[in-house]
């Protein structure tokens, strides 16, 4: 997909067919009650990677398909549709995946990428630390010399997946001989490594993946688990936020399609005073709206993740942050409205809408916030005063 042609290559299209046909065997029944039952979605992250769609982003020498972060965001874009998103999608082969496989030694990319691009293994990425969420520059873990390796200690909060992870690609910071200034670096951390602790945050969500905090105390890594050059860290952190904001739409766009595609059902089967309560423009109006909305935001998260496949990463983040936001809002507005059309049934288990209302809104707060979106176009993108 260019600049100046909106249809998708013929390859992303049966692509997007094939994994909507695999949602669709699972479907929002099998998500939810894995979700209530406090299972994990194993058969289909399992088939998934069995069928190659984990990895299409990732090198055909380890095991993917050697597409872009537009394919695999299409892929989780139809799991999303069909009712069965997979969380992890955005940060084991899209963050984490493409982090090693840009940046990573060769040895690296061999222990890792080919498990990643099947499934078999998983690492999950932690950024986030109680007194820095949206002021990076504030993240306090940190990262000594000790030898030839390294002690890691610090903290991190909202990290998923952890309990489901082989490893965790840790965000610290490692001091300047120069400057004395700490700076970005990223570290592969075992889940089992001695001084590696995590405890479950209790979420009000409906989802298979739990969030967790990490306590790492001096936690021993040897030389090779650093990710990349220690001084290009910034480069390499930004690497993985731009496919974590792309997919982080992809996610949210497939939902915005699930639930407007129950309302429209509803709304041409539902019958009152004669006639499909669709016919009536007080539900007919909004449901055009949302549809009008989710399409706005595809186009952004298909330029977001075109300008990133070829290279262009600054332009890929303001791509990346708008069609974050868009997605996350016009998620809001389909599953409200969803639930609106299906009146009382809107929050009855078995119509599959409820625990969305929820879901979405967390779209507004991550991977980053919608204020925080906001900050960076005002700067940006119109070249306002920095505000914070």
């Amino acid at each position: 997909m260019n600049a100046m042609n909106f249809v998708e290559p013929e390859e992303r299209t049966a692509l997007r067919r094939a994994a909507g046909e695999l949602g669709r065997k699972y479907g929002h029944e099998y998500y939810a009650r894995k979700a209530r039952a406090g299972e994990k979605t194993d058969e289909l992250w399992d088939e998934a990677g069995r069928l190659g769609y984990l990895g299409v982003n990732l090198p055909e020498e380890y095991g993917g398909g050697g597409a872009g972060i537009a394919d695999l965001g299409a892929v989780l874009e139809e799991f999303a549709a069909a009712g069965s998103p997979l969380l992890l999608m955005v940060v084991s082969p899209a963050i984490c995946g493409t982090v090693i496989a840009r940046f990573g030694t060769g040895e690296q990319k061999k222990t890792w990428l080919p498990g990643i691009a099947g499934g078999s293994r998983k690492m999950v990425f932690a950024i986030t630390e109680p007194d820095a969420g949206s002021n990076s520059h504030k993240i306090t873990t940190t990262a000594r010399r000790d030898g030839g390796g390294w002690v890691l200690s610090g903290r991190k909060v909202y990290i998923s997946g952890v309990d489901e992870a082989d490893a965790v690609l840790v965000v610290g910071r490692t001091e300047d001989a120069k400057t004395g200034r700490l700076k970005p670096a990223l570290f592969i951390v075992p889940t089992d490594s001695p001084g590696f602790e995590f405890t479950r945050i209790e979420m009000d969500l409906v989802a298979p993946e739990n969030q967790f905090s990490l306590f790492l105390d001096d936690v021993h890594l040897p030389a090779e688990a650093l990710v990349g050059e220690e001084d290009a860290a910034i480069a390499q952190l930004f690497a993985g936020l731009n496919p974590e904001r792309i997919m982080g739409a992809s996610f949210s766009l497939g939902t915005a399609r699930y639930a407007l595609d129950k309302a429209v059902a509803y709304a041409n089967e539902r019958r009152v005073w004669g006639a499909p309560i669709g016919s009536h423009q007080g539900l007919a109006h909004p449901l055009a709206q949302v549809k009008i909305e989710v399409e706005l935001a595809r186009l952004m998260t298909q330029k977001a993740a075109s300008l990133y496949d070829s290279g262009d990463d600054f332009a890929a983040g303001e791509s990346a942050n708008m069609a974050k936001y868009a997605a996350a809002e016009a998620a809001i507005h389909a599953v409200d409205q969803a639930v609106q059309t299906h009146g009382g049934n809107g929050l009855a288990t078995e119509y599959g809408l409820g625990s969305l209302v929820a879901a979405v809104r967390l779209g507004r707060i991550a991977p980053v916030s919608r204020e925080m979106v906001l900050n960076f176009v005002g700067q940006h993108s119109l070249g306002l005063p920095k505000s914070y």
